[in-house]
């Protein structure tokens, strides 16, 4: 590169580095810090033995709308009551007291 050449590099270099009031510009993304509060199992007040697949109400909180069992990382349920939910829901459509295929939606 000739003198010029660098000249107008260095330049252009230095403005782009440098504002108005002469700080460096650094970017600033994917550097901030977000701490998390662990959620709480909702079924915490509610024993393992009490998940039973005669128990409706508290299984159809647990299955989406097209009749899919919600994952714990969605819900935040504990690791042992999530297994007793995902047996008592499998053994409630074996019995045909919910719909394999979609959540029903109580009408008014």
């Amino acid at each position: 590169m000739s003198k010029n050449q660098n000249k107008k590099y260095s330049s252009q270099n230095q403005s782009n580095q440098t504002s108005e009031e002469g700080y460096l510009k650094i970017s600033l993304v994917n550097q901030s810090v977000s701490v998390r509060k662990k959620k709480s199992c909702p079924l915490r007040d509610i024993e393992t033995s009490e998940i039973t697949y005669s128990n409706i109400k508290l299984l159809n909180k647990f299955i989406s709308e097209r009749g899919k069992i919600i994952p714990s990382r969605v819900t935040s349920v504990e690791m042992k009551k999530q297994r007793a939910l995902a047996n008592a829901i499998k053994r409630a459509r074996f019995l045909a007291l919910i719909s394999p295929i979609k959540k029903e939606v109580p009408t008014n």
